[in-house]
């Protein structure tokens, strides 16, 4: 069990200090976290695993601010979330988060340049620079001659790396991940759990992923477990050494 108190004297990346999500009350109350404590650091790749209802879609939405706690705290690099007003949050998951779903979450009649766009648009970057900042990130996920097709014409594994492309533009100091591999064959899966290791081994991009599939959680240097709203098991795993193709 790894300990989730432990440090090297710098802030974690991610603290969550007894938190629990509940919903309902009385006979309805259903307690999705229960008094759970958690420490992601930065660098590390975190596969979060465990069968549906088990609280580990909710953790994923407590750190990306898409959801609060009941009760408990939780601190992005010793800041208090919890502390923050909605903008506040809002600006956290705009300038240090960044998100990949199962279902791409692309717009469809866009092309894969404009995608990837939209964060540093909301973020008020100058056209000069997104120009720069899109394009090096479709090349980082090997799409830099697709960037004037549209999603609709991209195959499922490409509009995958550009929903990557467009989560990574920002340079996040997190990236949530949430099944990213789940509507993908196994070919295409394996393409994207070797370019998010890449991403995670080459530009120290920390990653917590959602998964249902033990040899997609294989890539990740550290297994979470969740059952019924706790931490079951926190393990540290050999993950896959990401290597460049000759």
């Amino acid at each position: 069990m790894r300990d989730s108190q432990s440090g090297q004297g710098l802030p974690p990346l991610v603290f969550l200090n007894t938190v629990s999500k509940i919903y309902g009350t009385g006979e309805a109350e259903v307690r999705a976290l229960d008094q759970i404590t958690l420490r992601i650091d930065d660098g590390e790749f975190v596969a979060v695993m465990g069968p549906s209802g088990s609280g580990k879609s909710t953790c994923m939405n407590v750190m990306g601010c898409l959801d609060t706690p009941s009760r408990g705290t939780y601190a992005f690099r010793g800041v208090d979330v919890g502390a923050l007003t909605h903008d506040g949050r809002a600006m956290l998951r705009r300038h240090y988060l960044g998100f990949v779903f199962q279902g791409f979450n692309l717009l469809k009649r866009t092309t894969a340049f404009e995608n990837v766009e939209l964060p540093l648009v909301y973020r008020g970057v100058s056209r000069g620079e997104r120009i720069i900042r899109v394009r090096r990130a479709l090349d980082a996920v090997g799409l830099s001659n697709r960037e004037g097709h549209t999603a609709s014409e991209l195959s499922g594994g490409q509009q995958q790396r550009v929903a990557i492309a467009r989560a990574i533009v920002a340079d996040p100091a997190l990236l949530l991940a949430d099944e990213p591999t789940g509507n993908l064959d196994s070919v295409r899966s394996r393409e994207i759990m070797d370019l998010l290791n890449q991403l995670n081994q080459e530009r120290g991009i920390t990653i917590a992923m959602v998964t249902h599939e033990p040899d997609m959680a294989a890539y990740a240097t550290r297994a979470i477990h969740f059952l019924d709203g706790h931490v079951e098991s926190d393990q540290v795993q050999p993950g896959v050494k990401w290597e460049a193709a000759p």
